[in-house]
This record gives structure tokens, C-alpha cells and sequence, in this order.
């Protein structure tokens, strides 16, 4: 659990959620607004003010956890939700940026798989 690849992973996907979760309310990286089917549920979810900073919020938390190396089994079982429906949002809709998901996701799966130990309870 503690090997330098873990350390890599841990770290990587704690930045990635730093920056496009800050991005969520601080719009420092500018992002094409998706057209069609994309476009409207994205300007639905949107409207409410409500989804798109809360969600910015978590991701930050959780990468702040991954970086400072506190609750990390939380942070990544919280994020694993958030991941999979970042994955089918860009595989549903055809979002350029899929790779990014995919990214995300994998690494969050590599180390759900290193800290198993601790999930195994959960389903005996």
C-alpha cells in the first residue's frame, strides 16, 4: 500500500482533482461549452448554481486528501461515484476529453485495488 507506484497514483489523481475541481468555480482553464444532447444537459445541471460548485468543492477535498495522505480510503471509495459518472458522461454523449475519465478512473480503481484490505469487510 505504501510502494512508490501507490505514492505516483495517489499523487497524480490528487492533482488532477485539484485543478479541474478548482476549475469548476474558478475558471482558470477555459472549456469549450458542449453542443447538442451535451450542451443542454450540462446547461440544465448548470442553472441550478447549485451542482457544478459543490462538485468542485468534493473534488478539491478529496484531492486534498489524496495529497496530504489523510482518509484516503474514504477520499477514493467517495470518488469512485464521481469518476464512473464522469466516464459515462463522456462515453454517452461523445465529449471530446474521454481520456481524462479514463485516466481518473483508472487510477482511482488502482487504488481502491491497493487498499482492498480495508474494503473487504464490506462485503463478507
Amino acid at each position: 500500500m505504501n510502494s512508490k507506484f501507490t505514492m505516483i497514483v495517489r499523487i497524480l489523481l490528487g492533482i488532477i482533482l485539484v485543478v479541474f475541481g478548482s476549475n469548476k468555480f474558478l475558471h482558470f482553464i477555459p472549456m469549450p461549452p458542449p453542443s447538442g444532447s451535451a450542451g443542454d444537459f450540462i446547461n440544465t445541471l448548470g442553472a441550478s448554481g447549485y451542482i457544478f460548485p459543490m462538485l468542485g468543492v468534493v473534488e478539491v477535498c478529496i484531492g486534498a486528501m489524496l495529497l496530504c495522505k489523510q482518509w484516503v480510503p474514504f477520499g477514493i471509495i467517495l470518488l469512485a461515484p464521481i469518476s464512473l459518472n464522469i466516464l459515462l458522461y463522456h462515453a454517452c454523449f461523445g465529449v471530446p476529453g474521454i481520456w481524462v475519465a479514463v485516466l481518473v478512473l483508472t487510477l482511482n480503481i488502482i487504488l481502491i485495488y491497493k487498499h482492498w484490505r480495508l474494503y473487504a469487510p464490506l462485503f463478507n
